[in-house]
């Protein structure tokens, strides 16, 4: 049998002798908006159809207190913040190289996204805002600040960015979790994150 040495170099030898560049691949967004208000509008849109819930601060509230208004109309309980944003104080810290088994009692995390995703609805995290991975699962709620400037059209746009390729972990969140079982019915939370809230708040992560 021979082996795979001999085989690349078979393809090496007997390749055509001509330039072959790779073919352009369009990014299918021609029919969304160009505009940050329209962006938004069209995440917003599939977000919440995804179960996520968009909550923009009111012209006197901080974040603080945008927080405390979900807190309250969601009923969360946030014994245990962690927050890995400058903008909200928690009460947990992490700190690279954690484990994760200690996080299985994080009511709250609070993360900034590195930008979003008009046409999923998505939030993108890269282990520079998780800091420990296993938090974007563990906790009960996230609440994610995301810049609007920053949201893209679609999926095509967002593997081209930059701080998606160099990467070393990426991941996209829509909404909370989403289990469906052999009926048909869908359940929330059942399996990772119970709610998911996007606050619109300038700053990058």
């Amino acid at each position: 049998m021979r082996g795979k040495n001999d085989i690349l170099a078979d393809i090496r030898r007997n390749k055509p002798g001509f330039a072959a560049p790779a073919p352009h691949v369009p990014y299918y967004d021609d029919d969304y908006p160009r505009d940050t208000d329209g962006l938004v509008e069209r995440f917003v849109t599939t977000l919440e159809k995804m179960g996520g819930v968009w909550c923009a601060p009111t012209a006197d509230e901080t974040l603080e207190d945008t927080m405390r208004r979900v807190f309250a109309q969601r009923e969360i309980e946030a014994t245990a913040l962690v927050s890995n944003v400058p903008e909200i104080t928690g009460n947990r810290r992490l700190r690279a190289g954690d484990a994760a088994r200690p996080l299985h009692d994080v009511d709250v995390a609070v993360l900034r996204a590195r930008f979003g995703v008009a046409e999923t609805g998505s939030v993108c995290f890269t282990e520079r805002e998780l800091i420990v991975n296993a938090i974007g699962y563990l906790a009960q709620h996230l609440i994610v600040l995301l810049d609007p400037r920053t949201i893209v059209t679609n999926l095509h746009r967002a593997y081209q960015r930059d701080d998606y390729q160099n990467a070393r972990y990426t991941v996209f969140h829509t909404g909370p979790s989403a289990t469906a079982d052999i009926e048909g019915v869908l359940v929330r939370g059942a399996q990772g994150v119970r709610s998911l809230t996007i606050i619109p708040a300038h700053g990058s992560a």
